[in-house]
């Protein structure tokens, strides 16, 4: 089918086209600036790049471009168009769609605009559509010249082919073959709201909505992140990676004194020279073999050979102590510290990590490059890796995290009666679930100056989020052992899951409700309606129908709990303009994190919790708290009074 694109650069036939449309997609060509022309990749980096051309559609095959900023031809204005761009993102009465707001967001956020919903992602729609029976797309099946392809059965031009070797803003805007290449990214993104809305509509309408509601404004959430990025302390960095270096050298020493100094020992004691003396000089036994049938020597085998080492060579245990030092001074100085300052931005002195919102089978975020979702936790990093996060001056970091929610939404869904009131009443559900296993009174349970404090809480905490999840004795034996350093009989493991069952008789009611459910449907769902498939509910290999079991009443909760901070995200986007000076920098499993000035922390706080803590749909009863803490970095923040 033939198409009508053209390249406009007067305000007055901008307006001519979109009127009458409360329906319009759009997308940004960008360019590098001046310093960065050389710079690979930079018209992708914000703060690196800027905007030079747009286009929008309000109709299938037609389109408009703007060029704002190329080097040759003509363009628009550049007050007239932002004072337009600003109108047109802000618009709550227009549905603003686009392949990829992360993008968008994070370009349109430079120039001080935050977009506000009605608005739809394209690339969203497409990861909550079938790709195949029972086959969700991933975000590599998403790419708009793939989706064009494979649903609209058209090629579009890759940029290299259009661009040879240049950047866009080199190009002319009154060029055929720039006006298509340009047009043709709205027009399409305007298609593939359909197609996908007609999937929706068609299969699954809950997956509408949530594009509609919840994805989408993340996505445009996502982006504001994204440009702030965060700020690093490049010195404290500096001093301990110095530090780092020194203490592994210092092990290395210690370990060779015992092993010999022949023995390479590597970066992380993985060398097949190290195991070779493990299993054959030293004489240990092989607990577990790799894929490749090598002897393996992780971490777990290390916890693994401690009982053995204990009985038969005790001579051996402090080896085994630094070697597990070494590791974790090598994951710190390798991940954490050259890890991390690899992704510093020239440009702004910030990581800007990428977060992604449908990467998982929940629904819950992951991120990259690098992952901050995994720093240390403090009780657990010698080096204070959080303390590489710091607020500029003047400025604190302030994080908002979600009490127990996905207790609170398991308690919803089970109905356990004895959960929902201590969690009505404002309780404690660990302390709750510690005085369950182990009869004790509440009160006691609470008591942080019990000697058994510690170990009982480690153990309810474990219990609480597997015995939600279907988690077998065994496997709560290798959790606790693994994660807390708690060593519990199998059968130890059997009465503390009997007896937390029998403290909140529900649970194991509703836990077989949703198996048997998922074994009929063949999926699970959240409670906003997110699917997720279950191919291997009725496998005969009990090891995959088990762990496909473990996901029908996993998805639900933590799929929801998902749901309900990414439906906190859009409510802080809308409230975002009024509040420029508050920077969504990270997020962080239940955890919304922001900079601020110091002197703006009582008004975010209240508004942060107001977007956090609402009923999240009708049918939830329990209260939602979200739990702030500050600090001028990171590793310092404190918990808040109420």
């Amino acid at each position: 089918m033939s198409t009508d694109y053209k390249c406009v650069t007067e305000i007055g036939a901008v307006r001519e086209y979109l009127a009458g449309h409360d329906l319009v997609s759009f997308d940004y060509e960008t360019a590098p600036d001046a310093a960065y022309r050389m710079e690979e990749k930079a018209a992708l980096d914000p703060a690196k790049a800027h905007i030079c051309t747009m286009s929008l559609s309000v109709k299938e095959h037609t389109g408009i471009m703007i060029p704002v900023a190329h080097l040759i031809g003509t363009n628009m204005d550049t007050d007239t168009f932002y004072q337009f761009l600003r109108e047109f993102l802000t618009d709550k009465n227009n549905t603003k769609i686009c392949h990829n707001y992360v993008f968008e967001s994070s370009f349109s956020y430079k120039n001080g605009i935050v977009i506000q919903a009605p608005v739809y992602d394209t690339i969203c729609a497409a990861q909550m559509t079938l790709k195949a029976p029972g086959q969700f797309r991933k975000l590599s099946d998403s790419g708009l010249k793939t989706l064009a392809l494979n649903l609209c059965k058209e090629p579009l031009p890759s940029f290299t082919a259009v661009t040879e070797g240049r950047n866009f803003d080199e190009l002319d805007p009154a060029d055929p073959e720039t006006i298509r290449y340009c047009c043709a990214d709205a027009d399409f993104a305007l298609r593939l709201y359909h197609i996908c809305n007609n999937w929706f509509d068609k299969y699954l309408p809950n997956h509408r909505w949530i594009v509609e509601n919840i994805e989408s404004p993340t996505a445009v959430y996502l982006g504001i992140m994204k440009y702030n990025g965060v700020p690093i302390d490049a010195g404290y960095m500096a001093e301990r990676q110095q530090e780092a270096e020194k203490e592994m050298a210092r092990i290395r020493e210690e370990i060779a004194s015992i092993i010999g100094p022949d023995v390479n020992i590597g970066s992380n004691c993985s060398t097949n020279d190290f195991k070779n003396c493990l299993f054959g000089t030293l004489g240990l036994p092989v607990m577990r073999v790799t894929a490749s049938n090598k002897e393996a020597a992780d971490d777990a085998v290390m916890i693994e050979l401690k009982e053995w080492r204990d009985v038969h060579k005790p001579e051996l245990s402090h080896l085994f102590e630094l070697v597990q030092e070494y590791r974790k001074w090598n994951k710190i100085a390798s991940t954490y510290i050259t890890g991390y300052r690899k992704y510093i931005d020239s440009a702004t002195g910030r990581i800007h990590p990428n977060f992604y919102a449908l990467s998982t089978d929940t629904g819950r975020f992951s991120c990259n490059n690098p992952n901050l979702q995994n720093m240390p936790r403090k009780t657990n990093d010698p080096i204070g890796v959080r303390n590489f996060i710091k607020a500029p001056e003047g400025h604190l970091i302030v994080s908002c995290d979600y009490s127990q929610i996905e207790l609170r939404v398991g308690s919803q869904y089970c109905q356990d009666q004895v959960m929902m009131d201590t969690y009505k009443m404002n309780g404690d559900i660990h302390a709750a679930t510690t005085a369950a296993i182990f009869s004790i009174p509440y009160e006691q349970a609470l008591d942080k100056h019990d000697p058994d404090y510690k170990e009982r809480r480690t153990i309810a905490k474990n219990c609480n989020f597997g015995v939600f999840y279907g988690l077998f004795p065994r496997g709560l034996q290798k959790t606790l052992k693994f994660k807390a350093g708690l060593e519990k009989s199998v059968e130890d493991c059997e009465q503390i899951i009997s007896s937390l069952k029998a403290g909140y008789p529900a649970l194991s009611v509703w836990q077989e409700e949703v198996k048997a459910d998922a074994h009929w449907k063949k999926y699970t769902e959240t409670a906003f309606g997110r699917r997720r498939y279950l191919p291997n509910i009725d496998s005969d290999d009990w090891g995959k129908r088990s762990f496909a079991e473990r996901c029908a009443m996993n998805t639900p909760i933590q799929g929801t709990a998902a749901d309900i901070i990414k439906l906190a995200m859009g409510r802080i986007l809308a409230g975002l303009p009024d509040r420029p000076w508050l920077k969504p920098i990270l997020q962080i499993h239940d955890e919304l994190t922001f900079i601020l000035p110091e002197e703006r922390l009582s008004e975010a706080v209240e508004f942060i919790k107001e977007c956090m803590e609402p009923q999240p749909y009708s049918e939830f009863s329990l209260p939602l708290v979200a739990e702030a803490s500050a600090g001028h970095s990171f590793g310092t923040m404190e918990e808040l009074d109420d």
